[in-house]
């Protein structure tokens, strides 16, 4: 495995030397960069999942942050992961 050097040498790390809160990580679908790009086929398939044990029918034509907006609506309608 090769490691990651910047032009200064310096190894590349991820993540953060100071924990964050949850607070500090939930960022607003709305303010995503990728938002407006179409719903990823997870998203799809998942919407589908959820919209199925609510009874509900939602458009398929949904960007990244409508589909995280009606994911997040639906697991708490039907009690899924992350409600």
């Amino acid at each position: 495995m090769t490691e990651n050097t910047d032009s200064a040498g310096e190894q590349e790390m991820l993540g953060s030397q100071t924990p964050q809160t949850n607070d500090q990580l939930d960022k607003d679908p709305n303010e995503w960069v990728t938002g407006e790009e179409p719903m990823t086929a997870s998203q799809r398939s998942y919407l589908d999942t959820l919209a199925t044990q609510a009874g509900e029918q939602v458009s398929a034509d949904l960007s990244k942050a409508e589909a995280s907006q009606h994911i997040d609506r639906l697991q708490g309608k039907v009690g899924g992961a992350g409600s």
